[in-house]
């Protein structure tokens, strides 16, 4: 009897000791796994959003503290162009169209006269209002040195935002000012870059809007030479370096 009480307390005493410590293990292999999965999961979906946030475009270095008069200086367009050609040629037009309707529904609320011509103009929307055979478009329209034209030029391009869901870079003119103060530059930028190469010396012309900034850069660009922007708006000007 006492033989039998014997084995009977040793029996789950063994037992105990047989499947503890496989249980042990194994507990102390997941609770070393863990901590190591938990940091790989978590930087694996900061990359995944760090590389979605990138892809999708919510952050682009170009406009970064870059106004939309600012980003005309450039030759290029703010986005390279995709697909087919004449894709973005359609998307211009579209562009052109919209701005046409909202400049006529400005001009028939103020009473005033004049006809819009619409274009493309290399990779933007160019719209100009001409005089009409009703009368002349108001030279109000253009302001001193072309500031209320500048105005009119944004509010197109945001009425044109709101209705396609993109960033508009199309050019408005008003009565010829642009085509007549482009000539006016670029016969001034030849002036300037002679003066340059005969002296060797950088020169510095006077402010300018970002449109008659860009004709000058061209000008500059095509005669081997180098320009800058330097200031502020309304000071912000060019700086022609020698060669």
């Amino acid at each position: 009897m006492s033989d039998t009480q014997a084995t009977d307390v040793e029996t789950p005493a063994d037992a105990s000791a047989e499947t503890t410590p496989p249980q042990t293990e194994q507990t102390e292999q997941t609770e070393q796994h863990e901590p190591t999965q938990v940091p790989d999961t978590a930087a694996a979906e900061a990359a995944g959003q760090a590389q979605t946030s990138q892809d999708s475009g919510d952050a682009e270095p170009v406009e970064t503290g870059e106004t939309a008069d600012e980003s005309d200086e450039s030759s290029h367009s703010d986005k390279p162009e995709t697909g087919d050609k004449k894709t973005r040629v359609r998307q211009l037009e579209r562009e052109g169209e919209v701005a046409a309707d909202f400049l006529e529904t400005l001009l028939d609320i103020a009473d005033l006269d004049g006809d819009i011509d619409v274009d493309v103009d290399g990779d933007r929307a160019a719209i100009a209002i001409v005089d009409s055979d009703e009368g002349r478009v108001p030279r109000r329209l253009v302001g001193t040195d072309g500031k209320v034209l500048e105005a009119l030029q944004e509010l197109t391009r945001l009425a044109v935002q709101v209705e396609t869901g993109e960033r508009s870079r199309l050019m408005l003119d008003i009565a010829g000012h642009r085509a007549q103060r482009r000539t006016a530059l670029v016969e001034l930028a030849k002036v300037a870059i002679a003066e340059v190469q005969e002296s060797g010396t950088k020169r510095s012309l006077e402010p300018m809007t970002a449109f008659e900034r860009k004709v000058v850069h061209d000008e500059v660009a095509a005669a081997g030479l180098v320009s800058e922007s330097e200031g502020v708006d309304p000071h912000r000007h060019i700086v022609i370096l020698p060669a």
